[in-house]
């Protein structure tokens, strides 16, 4: 049959990671759950690294929980860019601060553990926009970098429901909160 060697065409492939009868997963639905989880992790280690200082890119002596601004460094040195008087002034305010740190530990969270990966989307989304914007231009490409590429991997593991493997997903897709609203999925 045209399509693959082993008769499985492509709708046979589409349709098979989408099931909801209990087919098993395949080796691609491993692998997007391993992209999954491994994006959930670069989001998760940035707010436990930037929350205590662990001295990966946050040292000790500038940790959240130690009084420094989780946004600073990264928002006023947005000041000489395009967007920068826009960014740099919201540098070092509470508010931001917690919604930056919340938005890295609600989207790490999500990612590794699959649930909420459409409001990931919309949320991780927009954060990774923002720091994109603040960045214009990136430093090696008139307008791609990381950020795009993560947002966009994230759109597609949502429309995937790449949380159903290696992670609660499907069990958290079943909750009467998702059933009641959807867009919790």
């Amino acid at each position: 049959m045209a399509g693959s060697e082993n008769g499985r065409g492509a709708a046979a492939v589409h349709t098979a990671r989408h099931r909801a009868d209990g087919t098993a997963a395949r080796a691609d639905d491993y692998v997007w759950a391993l992209v999954r989880i491994s994006i959930g992790w670069v989001f998760l280690w940035a707010f436990l690294d930037k929350a205590f200082g662990w001295g990966f890119s946050t040292p000790a002596g500038q940790a959240w929980i130690r009084g420094a601004s989780p946004t600073t460094g990264y928002l006023k040195g947005t000041a000489r860019k395009p967007l920068g008087a826009v960014f740099s002034p919201l540098a070092g305010y509470a508010w931001a601060d917690w919604l930056f740190m919340i938005g890295l530990l609600g989207v790490g969270v999500a990612l590794i553990l699959g649930i909420g990966l459409r409001l990931t989307a919309v949320l991780g989304g927009l954060l990774l926009l923002l720091m994109w914007a603040a960045e214009l231009p990136p430093e090696h490409n008139p307008f791609m970098d990381y950020r795009l590429l993560y947002t966009l991997v994230i759109v597609g593991l949502a429309l995937i429901n790449a949380g159903d493997t290696l992670g609660i997903g499907r069990w958290w897709g079943n909750t009467a909160l998702v059933r009641r609203y959807p867009f919790l999925k």
